[in-house]
């Protein structure tokens, strides 16, 4: 899924030189495990076709791109290519791989596995399932690549695409030798699911899944033949091990990190779990990070796909501007995050957070909080207050008490004007299910988001995009205004004026906020809060705040 920020600044003709991790700090001591937490299992081994934040953490410990995207900087960096160059009219980029190079069962890495790897994305025969596909389009087209050499892969672009080589770090790169067979088969969708013995799989990370038990625990080792090195020249990663814990409730996880059972959480600490993460950071157990405002907020969106509500009586409410109009005006911004983040967030009004200070749109409106112009704005669209019928169910993840506050004080809020709400918890997978099958009113979620510049993020904003929340998928946009955003976006992608592309996002925002598909409340502050004993920690605005960079942690 996605958002926005750093484009690609790599000039004709430029080469990158590949960036070291740097070495241990002071006191660091190679080897050693550590324990995480996540909230729910994966849904599957193979990223390419599920994307929760489970399978997400399982592909970035065991896997590796062409181009990653620092999480702190938001800058492209050498990966799996060592260097780059770009031809003059922006379509071609030739990328140089590292030479050495082994998957985690000693196989080499070469070319033909990169060009695999596009070949598998784009096949007829399982790209429409996969939740990666959309995003490797340049205004619907795929990428073509080719190989003079076994160290080199050329990469023509559909047309010109300004954010270039920054697109590499959506996708990891797969073994050919391993899942060769399986997309020739047609059963790729299917390939390294969670009954797959851990052996069978491979990849370029710096970890390998050692063992997994459902709702339990996944275990990483130490990948004897990972590639990346320190300053030092010391082979990453540091630690010998993983251990990803399932804790499904949050306040069990946050009660686990304060007493030393976990060295890190799989994401933020949550606001009413700041007073004893501080408490544990006093007393020298943990340390904490403040990165400011969050880069996102939570999610409130109506199911917007015709006919979700066919021979329902509010269908002719239930899918308008208007509705949603209202409910962003029914609910005091600032009551919600007083209430839901205890003090520490902001109201926010639209997709982008200020924190995301290149594309943020300065002039995004403030939405005054008017119950009574609320009133008047469903009554116009005839909206029953007051009746039975005047309500909507709202699904909400289990587990997460921010949502669950969050989700109290939208029904709290909107009952006021008499329009009720009907809050319904399911774990994560359920809900995931629910939103992709179609099945419910309205969502009240918390999305990932992939990297912070919005052309890389077509899913997200394109109306064919799979992760086009509130109506996935379309074959046309089902509304004018969606059509307006498909062409300033495909604009926004073309243009290499950094000026004009953040033009062009502002009248994207513009549109998105007059319509609303997604209502924010609030944003918080992130907080990261890991073991004393950790270092080399990168603590960052992601919803994996440290293990994005796991080859380069370590315990004292």
């Amino acid at each position: 899924m996605a958002l926005v920020l750093t484009a690609v600044a790599a000039a004709c003709g430029r080469d990158t030189t590949s960036t070291s991790a740097p070495p241990p700090k002071s006191g660091t001591a190679r080897g050693g495990q550590i324990v995480a937490s996540l909230r729910t299992d994966p849904k599957s081994f193979n990223r390419y076709f599920q994307n929760d934040v489970s399978s997400d953490l399982v592909s970035e410990l065991t896997q590796a791109r062409l181009v990653r995207i620092n999480k702190i900087t938001w800058d492209p960096e050498p990966w799996l290519a060592e260097s780059w160059t770009e031809s003059p009219d922006h379509l071609r980029y030739t990328l140089k791989l590292r030479s050495g190079v082994s998957f985690s069962d000693g196989h080499p890495f070469t070319a033909d596995d990169v060009l695999f790897t596009f070949q598998a994305l784009y096949d007829p025969k399982s790209a429409a399932s996969s939740v990666l596909a959309d995003s490797m389009m340049v205004n619907g087209k795929p990428l073509q690549l080719s190989s003079p050499d076994p160290q080199t892969v050329v990469v023509t672009f559909p047309e010109p695409f300004a954010p270039g080589v920054r697109l590499f770090d959506n996708i990891p790169v797969l073994p050919k030798h391993r899942l060769e067979a399986a997309v020739k088969a047609g059963t790729f969708a299917s390939a390294w699911g969670l009954t797959t013995p851990p052996a069978e799989m491979a990849g370029l990370g710096p970890f390998v899944l050692s063992s997994y038990t459902p709702g339990q625990r996944m275990v990483f080792a130490r990948n004897p033949h990972y590639w990346r090195k320190a300053a030092t020249g010391d082979a990453l990663p540091y630690l010998d091990g993983i251990t990803v814990e399932t804790v499904p409730d949050q306040n069990a996880e946050e009660l686990r990190l304060e007493n030393g059972q976990l060295d890190l959480t799989g994401g933020e600490v949550p606001a009413d779990a700041y007073a004893g993460a501080k408490r544990a950071a006093a007393e020298g157990k943990l340390t904490i990070a403040d990165l400011g405002m969050d880069r996102k907020a939570d999610s409130f969106w109506i199911n917007l796909k015709p006919g979700a509500f066919k021979n329902d009586p509010r269908a002719a409410w239930l899918q308008r501007d208007e509705l949603r109009r209202a409910i962003s005006m029914a609910v005091d911004r600032q009551v919600f995050a007083d209430t839901v983040f205890f003090g520490a967030g902001e109201p926010v009004y639209g997709p982008v957070t200020p924190s995301i200070k290149q594309w943020y749109w300065t002039g995004t409106p403030r939405i005054s909080y008017d119950p009574e112009g609320a009133k008047t704005l469903l009554a116009s669209i005839g909206v029953p207050l007051g009746t039975p019928s005047a309500r909507f169910q709202l699904i909400i993840q289990s587990g997460k008490p921010r949502l669950e506050r969050g989700a109290s004080v939208i029904a709290d809020q909107l009952k006021k004007i008499g329009l009720g709400v009907d809050v319904v918890a399911y774990d994560g997978l359920t809900v995931l299910q629910h939103w992709q099958s179609g099945q419910y009113d309205a969502l009240y979620f918390s999305p990932g988001l992939t990297d912070i510049d919005p052309a890389v993020t077509p899913d997200l904003w394109f109306s064919s995009g799979g992760s086009h929340f509130w109506n996935p998928g379309q074959k046309k946009p089902a509304t004018d205004w969606e059509k307006q955003i498909d062409a300033l976006m495909t604009k926004q992608g073309a243009a290499f004026d950094m000026a004009e592309r953040k033009r062009l996002f502002d009248e994207v925002q513009k549109i998105f906020v007059e319509h609303q598909p997604v209502v924010y409340f609030a944003a918080p502050r992130f907080f990261v809060a890991s073991s004393a004993r950790l270092v080399n920690t990168k603590p960052a605005l992601h919803w994996i705040p440290l293990l994005w960079a796991a080859d380069e942690l370590a315990v004292k």
